[in-house]
C-alpha cells in the first residue's frame, strides 16, 4: 500500500504543501486555509504542520526549548509558546501582560502574529485527533544533516544546502510544482522538510522532543522529527 502524507508550512498569505508518495515527491499546493488542505487530502496517513499544536495552562512548553537547543545558528527560527490563556486575549498589549504574568517573561509580536494560524490549526488538530501533527523544518532539516545547518533558509547557500537534503533523503523537488510556485522558495522547502518527517512519522520512525511528550488534557504536546 503506497504511504501518502502531506507536509504544510505557513506564509504570508495562506498555507503551502508538499504531499508525498512512498516518500517521493508527489504535487504541491497552495490554500488559503489548512481547512481546505484537510478536505482535500483524502487518503493521507499524515499531515504534519510547521505550527505549535497544543498549549500548557500555566507555563512555557518544553518542546520549543529542546528544539532551540538542537539548532546551534538557527535557534532563533523557534519560539517559545505561551500558556493556553494568553492566545484568548483580543490584542497584543492584553496578551503580553498575561504571558507576564504568568510566565514571568512577555510575548513577541513575532509570535502574537501567528495567532490566526495557529488557532485555526488547534482547532483542527483537536477535531481530528491522530491526523495532525506538528514538526519544525529546521529541526528536520537538523536531522537530515546530523549537525545544525550553517546558513538561513532565505540564503542562496543555505537554499542550495536544503535542496540537496531532501534530494539525498528522496524528495526531489522539481523546478516547476503549478500554482505553488507562487510561494517563496523557503516555504516550500519547508513543506517538503515537514513532509519528510511526516513519512517517518507514517511509518512510525520519528522522534519526538521532548520524549516523551508532555501531555495536558489527554493530548500529547511534542515537535516531531
Amino acid at each position: 500500500m503506497s504511504i501518502h502524507v502531506i507536509g504544510v508550512d505557513a506564509y504570508a498569505l495562506g498555507w503551502v504543501g508538499v504531499e508525498l508518495r512512498d516518500g517521493a515527491f508527489g504535487r504541491a499546493v497552495l490554500a488559503a486555509s489548512l481547512y481546505e488542505i484537510v478536505a482535500n487530502s483524502s487518503g493521507a496517513a499524515v499531515i504534519g504542520v510547521d505550527i505549535p499544536l497544543g498549549m500548557l495552562p500555566d507555563k512555557w512548553r518544553a518542546a520549543d526549548t529542546l528544539a532551540a537547543d538542537q539548532l546551534g545558528p538557527r535557534r532563533g527560527s523557534i519560539f517559545r509558546v505561551p500558556p493556553r490563556q494568553v492566545w484568548m486575549e483580543a490584542d497584543f498589549a492584553a496578551a503580553n501582560r498575561l504571558c507576564r504574568d504568568l510566565t514571568g517573561a512577555g510575548l513577541s509580536r513575532q509570535s502574537w502574529a501567528l495567532r490566526p494560524k495557529l488557532l485555526e490549526a488547534n482547532a483542527i488538530w483537536e477535531r481530528h485527533p491522530g491526523l495532525l501533527f506538528e514538526a519544525h523544518p529546521e529541526v528536520s532539516f537538523r536531522t537530515m544533516a546530523g549537525e545544525p545547518l550553517a546558513y538561513a533558509k532565505k540564503t542562496w547557500a543555505g537554499q542550495a544546502r536544503r535542496r540537496e537534503l531532501l534530494a539525498r533523503n528522496g524528495i526531489v523537488l522539481p523546478d516547476q510544482i503549478g500554482p505553488a510556485g507562487q510561494a517563496p522558495p523557503d516555504d516550500i522547502l519547508d513543506a517538503a522538510a515537514v513532509a519528510w518527517s511526516a513519512h517517518r512519522m507514517a511509518t512510525g520512525t520519528a522522534l519526538s522532543h521532548p520524549s516523551p511528550p508532555e501531555e495536558t488534557n489527554g493530548s500529547k504536546i511534542a515537535i516531531w522529527y
